[in-house]
């Protein structure tokens, strides 16, 4: 019973403490509140004096703003009104010097005119004149003209003579001048050593004993030697060497250095035999590969393709007349460099097309055809430039010259192949060069006698001076040059020497 007393009281007095604690939370919550409303009331105040402080400013800059660009607008305003005023000046003065030209275009149209009416007056009176002139000659008018020139040049002969003698005799002296100076500059610039090779090559012995060695038992060694390499080898009385004979230089290059092999060995023997050869065979290739790319290295040549390169370097093991045909290119391709340098053509397409002139002649006992066709499909085969083609295609004048790098190509081969020492060449064609040589100045009429001299380089030509007067040596010495470059392959220049000779015989008795 007390339990449950006690339980109401504690009911009731927290049932009182909520009533009274929510009084007491209303009565502070309206308090807060007025104390809330008076903050923002506050800050709407200032808020509003601040908006207007802004709204003023702004006023004021925009009425800044705008007073500028008024300002601005009158000065590109004023600016417009000048620039107006000046064009309107400068259209103004057009129009005057306009106006101008027109006068000054019908002022010329006029004179035009005037002096295309001279003209014709004057063809008409040439026209009537020359007329006038036949009429009273009793000639037309070339006949007349030809009578007139041959008139003058009777009685002015010996001073056309001498005119054309001077003429020549300086411009001759001063062009061939000017031509060796160049030339002999080229060859200064190109120093390569030549020496003449052969058809056959030597190979020293130790001793003779070695001979049958070389020979083996009933010539099998030598013959397969021989059989390998494609040469012929001899073996006779001459002491301690042995000579190895044929057309090939590469063939004949690889038996020498087999046969010293075989020779330093001991072991000649037909399966030994093979061995070294097969070996010496892959030597020659690498040293064929590797003169090549020596070559374009030297030359500075680039960018040509490997194949190219590797036929460059069978050039060395290749000659004409004596001359290597390798160095012969080296030197071409120096000489018209610097001639092209010279006389300011492209030195390095001529000296591009000088290395390459006679690539044919690498392979021209393979194929059929001349070494200058051989060389152009090469090129053309392995992507070489046209202009380095049209370049070399020419040196032997199977072709026309298309550039100027043409003719130095073709000099520069004609001043490696003919100068001292480079080539040399059989009695038989050297007689027949001079031969030909004498027979074309001899078929020309009034010539009495021609002799070759100098080697081939000078032709004298004897003339009939009953047949032939001083202006016809001109015209003969000018025709058997001609004639002589159409039939004939030499190299460097042939003079041709004509001579007329008046001799007057009288007897005194």
């Amino acid at each position: 019973m007390n339990l449950l007393i006690l339980l109401l009281a504690g009911l009731f007095a927290l049932s009182l403490g909520s009533v009274l604690g929510y009084f007491a939370r209303q009565s502070i919550a309206q308090k807060q509140i007025g104390t809330l409303e008076a903050k923002i009331q506050k800050r709407i105040l200032e808020a509003k004096e601040k908006t207007e402080q802004l709204a003023a400013e702004a006023k004021e800059k925009a009425f800044k703003i705008i007073e500028a660009a008024k300002s601005e607008e009158d000065q590109r305003r004023r600016h417009l009104i000048k620039t107006e005023q000046f064009l309107l000046k400068k259209e103004n003065v057009l129009e005057k010097k306009f106006d101008n030209l027109e006068g000054k275009e019908k002022e010329f149209r006029r004179k035009v005119e005037q002096l295309r009416e001279v003209k014709e007056s004057i063809e008409t009176l040439k026209k009537e004149s020359v007329k006038n002139l036949e009429r009273i000659s009793g000639l037309p008018k070339e006949e007349a003209k030809k009578e007139l020139l041959s008139a003058a040049e009777k009685e002015y002969q010996p001073a056309i003579l001498e005119k054309i003698r001077k003429l020549e005799r300086e411009g001759m002296e001063r062009f061939k001048e000017k031509a060796k100076g160049i030339v002999a500059l080229a060859i200064q610039k190109c120093a390569i050593s030549q020496a003449q090779e052969f058809t056959t090559s030597t190979v020293s012995l130790p001793n003779d004993e070695i001979k049958g060695r070389i020979i083996g038992k009933e010539g099998r060694n030598i013959r397969t030697l021989e059989k390998l390499t494609g040469v012929e080898i001899v073996v006779d009385d001459t002491p301690e060497a042995v000579t190895i004979s044929g057309f090939d230089p590469i063939r004949r290059h690889i038996a020498k250095k087999a046969l010293e092999k075989l020779i330093q060995d001991g072991r000649i023997q037909p399966g030994r035999i093979e061995d070294i050869v097969a070996k010496t065979q892959e030597e020659i290739g690498s040293q064929i590969k590797e003169a090549g790319e020596t070559v374009v290295y030297e030359t500075g040549v680039l960018g040509l393709d490997p194949k190219i390169i590797q036929l460059l370097g069978r050039l060395r093991f290749r000659t004409s007349y004596g001359q290597n045909v390798l160095l012969h290119s080296m030197e071409v391709a120096y000489l018209a460099e610097a001639l092209a340098l010279e006389i300011g053509a492209n030195s390095q397409l001529a000296k591009k097309a000088g290395l390459l002139h006679d690539i044919g002649k690498a392979i021209d006992h393979q194929i059929q055809g001349s070494h200058v066709e051989i060389g152009m499909k090469i090129l053309e085969k392995f992507g070489c430039e046209k202009e380095v083609i049209d370049a070399m295609k020419s040196h032997h004048e199977e072709y026309p010259c298309e550039s100027l790098e043409a003719v130095l190509v073709q000099a520069a081969d004609a001043i490696s192949g003919a100068r001292p020492g480079a080539r040399k060449d059989t009695l038989e064609n050297y007689l027949k060069r001079l031969t030909d040589l004498e027979a074309i100045a001899t078929r020309f009429s009034g010539v009495d006698k021609a002799y070759a001299i100098q080697a081939g380089r000078e032709i004298r030509v004897f003339v009939s001076p009953k047949e032939i007067d001083d202006m016809g040596c001109y015209r003969t010495a000018r025709e058997i040059a001609d004639r002589i470059q159409e039939e004939l392959k030499y190299p460097g220049e042939i003079k041709v020497n004509v001579i007329r000779e008046n001799r007057v015989i009288e007897y005194a008795r």
